[in-house]
């Protein structure tokens, strides 16, 4: 069995060309849960502020996706 993400550190994304937007999206919601986000390194987060952040990112994703497909787009 191999591990496809063995490099520590190293999230690819599915859309490489989303990953400016990503991050602006990241740096919202990070914003917005009063969560010290910084530009670089962000080793000094809590577990818990890092976990809200992506957990908060995933709730409006799928919201987003009820939303367009509960309207037929």
């Amino acid at each position: 069995m191999t591990n496809q993400n063995s490099n520590s550190g190293s999230n690819k994304m599915a859309v490489p060309e989303a990953k400016s937007a990503m991050n602006r999206f990241k740096e919202e919601v990070a914003s917005e849960l009063g969560v010290p986000l910084k530009e670089g390194y962000n080793g000094d987060l809590t577990s818990r502020q890092a976990g809200s952040i992506g957990g908060e990112m995933v709730k409006k994703m799928i919201m987003k996706q009820e939303q367009q497909m509960s309207s037929g787009q």
